[in-house]
C-alpha cells in the first residue's frame, strides 16, 4: 500500500493509513475520510468484516470502500462486492490511471 500512499500524495490527496483492522477503527474515529482503500488481507480482522462492520454503521454507509488486493482468487471480486465494498483493484495497479480512478469514486460519493 505504500506506493498507492505515494501516488495519492503526489497527485494532493491527504492520506491516513491504519495497518491492521484495530488501527482503522482508532483512526476512524477521529476522521471521516472521502474514500477507504481497504487492504482484504488486514491483519486481525481480514478486510472484508471490517468493510461489513463499517457499511452497517450509519456515518460510513455513503463512504466508498474499495478493496485491494495482491492475491486475486477466483470469487474474490464477489466476496468484495457482497461485504459492501464499492469497488475492487487487484495489484499490480496502473499508475498513470490509479489517480483518476480513485477520483471518480470520490466523484461518484458527491453525487449520492
Amino acid at each position: 500500500m505504500e506506493l498507492i500512499a505515494d501516488i495519492l500524495s503526489t497527485e494532493g490527496y491527504q492520506i491516513y493509513q491504519a495497518f491492521n483492522s484495530e488501527e482503522a477503527l482508532t483512526l476512524l474515529k477521529k476522521i471521516s475520510p472521502d474514500l477507504i482503500l481497504m487492504d482484504i488481507q488486514l491483519p486481525g480482522m481480514d478486510g472484508l468484516t471490517l468493510t461489513r462492520l463499517l457499511k452497517g454503521r450509519d456515518d460510513f454507509k455513503r463512504t466508498p470502500i474499495v478493496a485491494v488486493t495482491a492475491h486475486t482468487m477466483k470469487g474474490d471480486r464477489e466476496k468484495a462486492f457482497q461485504a459492501g465494498c464499492d469497488g475492487y483493484i487487484s495489484k499490480p495497479i496502473d499508475v498513470k490511471i490509479f489517480p483518476s480512478v480513485i477520483e471518480s469514486f470520490i466523484t461518484k460519493r458527491g453525487a449520492l
